[in-house]
């Protein structure tokens, strides 16, 4: 018996020693590929050496000092490299542990900020629907995963949601990007309206959305109109970029494609490769200058904030991606893969949609493609995926409740950006061959994919 308490004890996990590129390696020596980076972490794969050789150097001058004593200079070089990088108006960096963490930081830098300048009545948080922020308290409460929120109701501070940006379900008939956008943004507007503009402190969304929904672009202009609409009422703009940043879509932060610059940016995943626990909170100079300027210090913390082992593995791994041109590798092998799956799975009647952005792909899954309806829940087609996937040696990320926190069944791919050209081929076959196992030991269709 394990002493471990596992996510999810009942269910024997296979014991992982040893990562080999895009692989990772069980105790009995079955390889799988890292179709997903685990949750979108492990962008350089496993066992990359300059960033362990860059642990190892920064563990043996130091590895730890408190951040009420001291900075470090590894702390300080990615702060930097980060900063420098940045949308524009971005000036500052705050280090955290994990993406939870970075979204708590957001939201309490936004209430400090409007503290600091003498608008304490701002207090609502409005975020979308079918979003994912973290598991710690406050971002469970932002979040709109109806599932992962329902037992915590009683614990969670008031938030409120607007719909999300997620054409392939809720985009009318005839309905054009721009028009879906204006509308989208004119809800927004209503809710601020509606809860009163000066009670209103930030808008949270994920750039392009993560684990819950299976990695939703926006539409052109969304965040364009997002963005003037905040502006008009001077409410902050959250960016959670913890999973699809640090150039999971092909750019180092995915608002770049949007051609805006939020307030608070919040990365994490990526940001480490998965080789240390780290995020970051990126903080506009407005928001700096005012807690500056006022108080003088932010009201927050946590023991391993700045960590400088963890600094120094990012600091590495960032130039590892600069350094082997992989952005551009990310852009490349995501149109690759979203083409072979397309070809493989578009016109499969169980497919409804293929959708992402470089090497951060969504495929969700219908009973019926022209009218999008969902598997029964009872069928668990995701966690069924998600078996049959481990038996072939490949790790993909399914989940259920894609729809409204109960309906729908997705897969989410986020493959380690060294992938070669051979490696999407290997993993979009063994997708498709789990894929067809998983109808049918679904009981959900007879059908195999081709």
């Amino acid at each position: 018996m394990s002493r471990v308490f596992h996510r999810m004890p009942n269910k024997p996990l296979p014991v992982a020693v040893a990562g080999d590129g895009i692989e990772i390696i069980d105790s009995t020596g079955k390889r799988y590929i890292d179709a997903s980076g685990g949750a979108a972490v492990s962008c350089l794969g496993h066992s990359h050496r300059r960033v362990i050789d860059a642990i190892e150097k920064q563990a043996r001058q130091l590895a730890y000092a408190h951040t009420s004593f001291f900075t470090t200079e590894a702390a300080e070089a990615l702060a930097e490299r980060l900063v420098t990088k940045a949308p524009g108006g971005i000036g500052h960096a705050y280090f955290v542990s994990g993406g939870s963490e970075a979204i708590e930081a957001a939201l309490k830098l936004a209430r400090q900020y409007f503290v600091e300048i003498g608008q304490p009545q701002r207090r609502h948080f409005i975020a979308r629907r079918q979003s994912y922020h973290g598991n710690t308290l406050g971002a469970l409460a932002i979040g709109g995963n109806a599932w992962r929120r329902e037992p915590f109701l009683p614990l969670l501070i008031e938030a409120h949601h607007v719909s999300p940006c997620y054409a392939y379900r809720e985009r009318q008939s005839g309905e054009t990007d721009e028009a879906y956008a204006q509308r989208l943004a004119d809800e927004l507007e209503q809710k601020i309206l509606a809860l009163g503009p000066e009670t209103v402190a930030a808008f949270v969304a994920e750039t392009v959305v993560g684990a819950t929904a299976g990695a939703v672009p926006p539409v052109r202009g969304y965040f364009r109109k997002i963005r003037e609409v905040c502006d008009k009422y001077g409410v902050l703009l959250i960016l959670d970029e913890v999973m699809c940043g640090m150039g999971r879509t092909g750019y180092l932060y995915a608002c770049e494609e949007e051609g805006i610059s939020p307030d608070l940016l919040t990365i994490a995943k990526g940001l480490g490769a998965g080789y240390q626990p780290i995020g970051a909170t990126l903080v506009s100079d407005r928001i700096y200058d005012a807690i500056i300027g006022g108080s003088g210090f932010f009201q927050h913390g946590h023991t391993y904030i700045g960590h400088a082992t963890a600094c120094a593995a990012a600091l590495e791994v960032q130039k590892v991606i600069e350094d082997e041109h992989l952005l551009a590798n990310v852009q490349a092998r995501g149109e690759q893969l979203r083409a072979t799956l397309r070809e493989r799975l578009g016109d499969h009647p169980h497919v409804g949609d293929i959708r992402g952005r470089g090497l951060f792909v969504g495929v969700e899954f219908v009973v019926d493609r022209d009218g999008k309806t969902p598997f029964d829940p009872v069928r668990k087609l995701n966690a069924v995926l998600k078996r049959e996937a481990m038996a072939r040696g490949l790790m993909v990320y399914p989940m259920g409740g894609t729809i409204d926190g109960k309906q729908g069944d997705h897969v989410l791919l986020a493959p380690p950006f060294i992938c070669t050209p051979n490696d999407i081929e290997r993993i979009a076959e063994r997708l498709c061959d789990a894929f067809g196992a998983a109808l049918i030991a679904a009981g959900a269709s007879t059908e195999a994919t081709r």
